[in-house]
């Protein structure tokens, strides 16, 4: 791999941890700032509460997902990713500055919940455009290594968040946590976001998109979106079991293993940061793989281990009890979803022609995280509170089952020339005229 194709990585990738350091580090405070927000009582009600937020910026990703991806196809990669970074600083801002529940009312928590809807709109753009560049970026021959480093840099901004997160809860007292430190992180992911969107304005585009010949009224509609609905389709099959496995045991660990498995919040938090290096460091070595052996073989050893292997380790956990065993099982838990996380960029991207990849990544892809993995934390919240939290487990192996048979049944994408990915409308407009 070049210079020029490294510099693309690097740039694509920065302003990737940029955005899910914001997205995630909602997740990871959420127990600092929930009593913040509404009235005090029940923890697990308040925790539900801001889940219910955090799930409903899932549901803004489908509108996201469809207006950047329009604009990723027909402005550029370049101005989608660009945009996408400055609605995400915007929302950084507002939560950060958002007034509580004492002050306010609930007016803080509409803060909060228009901060969310700006970040669900920007998640839900930023992922198509990132693995769209990413995977158009590289060279064929190693495309699965280069789009790794999308989750590669959705886990550093995690890990960022994490560290952070370690720092204060040791240079502050937790009243002071819960009072104003909480709002440190989102400071942080402001500037953040500022930096990454000068670098973004210098950025270059791929050749794969300025060398695309499609008709320009065409890319990225939905007309031409419809013509590949069979792949749109089986990007929402393929993603269902990855992405609920993937929040299970990222975003809602920390949470699981301070209140279901009694560890301490900062116990909890640090084996979720060195679980979290470690499945950093993962996906490229995944990603080469794929490169030699193909993408099926890793995404079939990911749904056959999630669909058997997520209720007990889901029930070990929970009686894990001290760092080290708590940390073994996060990691297990955490090999056998590298098999998705590792290579689900660069196969989606894989599946659809120039002229509509962005869109046909971002609309389908957004509907299964608001469907599945934005709710994977509301849901397990809501099986705790009713008593029978092994019921999530179940449900979590129940959707690996189901993307298990679609990986089965899906082609092989690894060989593809994304020059030639056959575009139908295309096909279609030419044979009308």
């Amino acid at each position: 791999m070049g210079r020029q194709h490294w510099k693309k990585i690097w740039v694509g990738s920065a302003g990737n941890m940029v955005e899910w350091f914001d997205w995630f580090v909602y997740a990871s405070f959420a127990t600092y700032f929930a009593g913040a927000f509404f009235p005090s009582g029940n923890p697990t009600a308040q925790l539900m509460n801001t889940a219910g937020i955090f799930a409903v910026g899932f549901f803004m990703r489908p509108v996201g997902g469809w207006l950047l991806g329009r604009v990723g196809d027909r402005k550029g990669r370049k101005a989608a990713l660009t945009l996408t970074v400055t609605l995400m600083s915007a929302s950084a801002i507002l939560i950060a500055i958002a007034p509580t529940y004492a002050v306010a009312g609930y007016g803080g928590a509409l803060v909060l919940l228009v901060a969310r809807l700006l970040q669900g709109l920007s998640v839900g753009g930023e992922y198509a455009a990132s693995a769209t560049y990413l995977t158009e970026a590289s060279d064929p021959s190693r495309r699965g290594f280069a789009s790794s480093f999308q989750y590669v840099s959705m886990t550093a901004g995690q890990i960022v968040g994490l560290g952070l997160q370690i720092i204060l809860q040791r240079t502050m007292s937790d009243s002071a946590l819960h009072s104003y430190g909480w709002r440190i992180p989102f400071v942080v992911g402001a500037l953040g976001a500022a930096v990454v969107f000068y670098l973004r304005r210098s950025m270059l585009e791929t050749e794969v998109y300025e060398e695309d010949t499609s008709h320009a009224e065409e890319r990225g509609t939905l007309r031409a979106l419809w013509q590949h609905r069979r792949e749109a389709f089986l990007v929402i099959a393929l993603t269902m079991g990855g992405t609920v496995a993937y929040y299970t045991y990222t975003t809602y660990l920390t949470k699981y293993l301070s209140n279901s498995a009694g560890l301490s919040k900062e116990t909890a938090t640090l084996v979720s940061f060195t679980a979290l290096i470690v499945f950093a460091c993962l996906q490229p070595l995944a990603g080469a793989l794929s490169d030699r052996i193909g993408r099926r073989p890793l995404l079939i050893t990911f749904a056959v281990g999630s669909t058997f292997l997520t209720v007990p380790i889901m029930t070990l956990l929970k009686r894990a009890g001290s760092y080290w065993p708590a940390l073994g099982l996060a990691l297990l838990a955490l090999v056998v979803v590298t098999g998705y996380t590792s290579i689900n960029a660069c196969v989606k991207a894989e599946l659809f022609p120039t002229g509509v990849r962005a869109l046909g990544v971002a609309l389908p892809y957004a509907i299964a995280n608001a469907l599945f993995g934005g709710t994977a934390e509301y849901v397990a919240l809501w099986f705790k509170k009713a008593g029978i939290e092994s019921g999530f487990y179940w449900y979590v192996a129940g959707c690996a089952a189901v993307s298990l048979v679609v990986y089965v049944a899906m082609r092989e994408t690894k060989d593809l020339d994304l020059a030639r990915v056959r575009d139908r409308t295309d096909s279609s407009l030419t044979t009308a005229s």
